[in-house]
């Protein structure tokens, strides 16, 4: 998965001002207790990042 079709999938799913908050603050356990952010600049690929905000938020599996 590519990095903008990340961004896309999260602003779909969550809102432009949702996400950018969400990216930023929200700590996921399936990240290793990261922030998206974090993940994203510690080099865990979109994919691998999107599933973890897939299972922590609960989204259907058409969106996966």
């Amino acid at each position: 998965m590519r990095l903008t079709v990340f961004w896309n999938n999260m602003h779909e799913q969550f809102g432009e001002a949702y996400t950018q908050s969400l990216a930023k603050d929200y700590v996921l356990e399936g990240l290793g207790s990261r922030t998206v952010q974090q993940a994203l600049a510690d080099g865990v690929g979109p994919k691998e990042v999107w599933r973890a905000v897939c299972e922590a938020f609960d989204i259907p599996a058409s969106m996966r």
